[in-house]
């Protein structure tokens, strides 16, 4: 098992979501460089539950930096931050022991790890762990802004509900009013029929999911490598790491298989000086190198697997067919939630980039 990612900007993930604690260590941050405790809270209460519409569970996620940082100065040594939990009901979770949830890690973890591993609260495949990742990519953040770099994202759908798309120009002062947001979505009107769409799935012991639209600006031509190390590659391997991702796609992705080559070409221009193109329907990045647009990606969010309606499984120490009704808290939605999350990796990605 690796937990560690990176190249130029290393961070290595520890915990499970009922242990004593989570966290990160992080290696790569420059000497020197004073990082904003309160924006770093910030980003990570915005992943933080709340309201009706997530679980019940509460956590502080206070982030406590064990070293690496002296007086909110960073060292240049790695920087271990631990965030302890303090919210757990471990007996909610004890017949997931044998009672496999369909949809879940639990099977394949039980077939890997030869029944050892921690199914409390998912264990270490639980969304609990994009607490540390978070805060990982706040510090990133705030790094990538002093090369004038912002990071945003937005809900695009939750079940049919559908928000607006980020246009081929994009202001970053758009990504504060989306941060300050329980719901960040561009069309606001849409707050309501996003709302009753995860209520009604609660109500009825279900789940549903969407899509989150990213976006990065402020980034150069020239970033990235063909192949291996593209930019479209280095984001989706750690957009594949956050637990219910299920897809990937730049610009208009799926969309572009539709259209003939003068349609999907973004045409170049110059303006002041500058090679900007009037599309961007390739979201920023071609033949794995970045073109100097906005780098522009979806990822598709499915149905949280932790439900409350009986499904059929399989009792994997009886080994016969069984069926598991689950107890326990849970989200009905984790598009909401996984916002910053999306936003995180996605600074974390570009500021390794840009250290090679």
């Amino acid at each position: 098992m690796s937990a560690t990612w990176g190249e130029k900007f290393k961070i290595t993930l520890f915990g499970e979501s009922h242990a004593e604690a989570i966290g990160a260590v992080l290696d790569g941050v420059p000497a020197g460089f004073r990082l904003d405790t309160d924006a770093i809270a910030a980003e990570i209460a915005r992943r933080a539950p709340g309201g009706d519409l997530s679980t019940p569970r509460k956590e502080a996620d206070q982030v406590r930096l064990l070293c690496g940082v002296k007086d909110g100065v960073a060292e240049g040594t790695p920087i271990a931050a631990v965030i302890f939990n303090t919210n757990v009901k471990s007996s909610d979770y004890s017949q997931l022991e044998r009672l496999m949830r369909p949809g879940h890690s639990d099977y394949g973890y039980h077939v890997k790890y030869g029944g050892h591993n921690d199914v409390r609260g998912g264990g270490a495949s639980s969304g609990r762990l994009t607490a540390p990742l978070v805060f990982a990519g706040a510090v990133a953040k705030q790094l990538l802004a002093e090369q004038g770099i912002a990071v945003g994202a937005h809900i695009l759908s939750v079940a049919d509900v559908e928000d607006e798309r980020f246009g081929t120009q994009i202001d970053p002062a758009v990504f504060a009013r989306l941060s300050a947001m329980r719901l960040p979505l561009l069309d606001e009107s849409k707050t309501d029929a996003v709302r009753a769409a995860i209520e009604g799935a609660r109500k009825d012991g279900d789940s549903v999911g969407g899509v989150i639209q990213c976006a990065v600006t402020g980034v150069s031509a020239g970033v990235g490598s063909p192949f291996f190390e593209s930019v479209e590659s280095r984001i989706a391997s750690l957009a594949f790491s956050v637990p219910a991702v299920k897809a990937v796609e730049f610009g208009d992705g799926y969309g572009l298989t539709k259209l003939r080559g003068s349609q999907a070409n973004d045409p170049m221009r110059y303006d002041g000086g500058v090679v900007k193109t009037t599309t961007n329907r390739n979201g920023g990045v071609i033949g794995g190198v970045t073109n100097g647009m906005p780098i522009v990606f979806d990822v598709a969010i499915k149905p949280t697997a932790s439900i409350f309606k009986p499904q059929d499984t399989v009792d994997v120490v009886a080994k016969e067919d069984a069926v598991l009704t689950l107890k326990g808290r849970h989200d009905p939605c984790i598009v909401t939630r996984a916002v910053p999350v999306i936003e995180a990796i996605a600074a974390i990605a570009v500021f390794d980039l840009l250290g090679r």
